[in-house]
């Protein structure tokens, strides 16, 4: 009874410290809100100057440099396959969620997975931190960021973000300590100061990994953002679940299709920019 009575009080806190949030009205999650809406609204105004054919041609000759004729080709002709199901809008505006997720990502990641590999204390601290959020179910970030920043993209946003950050925070940590003892050593027997050890022999070493944690947080943030669909955040997940919601079947499959697309396509970008970084593996 003392556990339930436990339990029972603990929910009750939550709910309280929710509606408190939720009820008073603090400027800081109306900036953020903001701020990822403005985020958001930038890039899928930028991807939607260009009309189909024109994104369509580019990715194709980006996908012809980085992995292949064949590739640029296939991407080019998926892309427009997109266009024909009437999902090209919904393409663009998955596109922009996943990039603005991404490079949000990224800025926070990156820098604190780097300066975790020297900071012990960071690491200890950050290691039960990430393995708790990669280990709850992502519909877990939907509902407080419902509660602070109400339905729309930045919710989207924010749980995307919450979800892509663990993989590009690990390997970018794991790539700092990847430079060969030798090489450590040799820098520090010619002089170099903290600074130039980094840049010159740790930092091209760590490059692989770090451009491995991108297409990981790349991929999750896909995940999420389909998933995200069901808080408004427009996108191909938005379609799929208005289609679930009205039994349209034939339109579930199309978005699903649209976003098998894109996932490949980005996916395969990804993996060749991190084989064609320094030190990454060559196919």
């Amino acid at each position: 009874m003392k556990e339930i009575d436990s339990i029972a009080a603990f929910d009750h806190w939550m709910d309280e410290a929710l509606i408190r949030l939720t009820d008073s009205p603090s400027p800081v999650f109306a900036w953020i809100q903001a701020g990822l809406d403005g985020l958001y609204g930038a890039i899928l105004w930028a991807l939607g100057l260009a009309p189909f054919y024109l994104v369509a041609v580019g990715v194709g000759l980006l996908g012809w440099r980085l992995v292949g004729l064949r590739f640029g080709g296939l991407a080019a002709v998926a892309l427009a396959v997109c266009d024909w199901m009437g999902l090209w809008p919904e393409t663009i505006g998955t596109l922009a969620l996943v990039m603005a997720a991404t490079l949000l990502a990224l800025a926070v990641a990156v820098p604190a997975g780097i300066l975790s590999s020297d900071v012990r204390v960071l690491e200890r601290l950050s290691t039960p931190v990430l393995d708790l959020l990669q280990t709850l179910p992502p519909y877990i970030y939907l509902l407080p960021g419902i509660a602070l920043l109400g339905y729309g993209p930045a919710t989207a946003l924010a749980s995307t973000l919450v979800v892509a950050i663990p993989p590009a925070f690990r390997l970018s940590m794991l790539g700092m300590r990847m430079a060969p003892i030798e090489y450590v050593e040799l820098g520090i027997a010619t002089g170099m100061t903290r600074w130039q050890m980094f840049v010159k022999i740790r930092l091209p070493f760590a490059i692989p990994s770090i451009m491995a944690g991108v297409n990981q947080s790349l991929m999750m943030a896909f995940g999420m953002v389909v998933i995200a669909g069901i808080v408004g955040s427009g996108g191909l997940g938005q379609t799929i679940y208005d289609a679930i919601r009205k039994l349209d079947i034939a339109k579930s499959i199309d978005a699903a299709i649209a976003i098998v697309i894109l996932t490949m396509i980005l996916d395969r970008l990804s993996q060749s920019a991190h084989r064609a970084a320094p030190g990454g593996r060559k196919s």
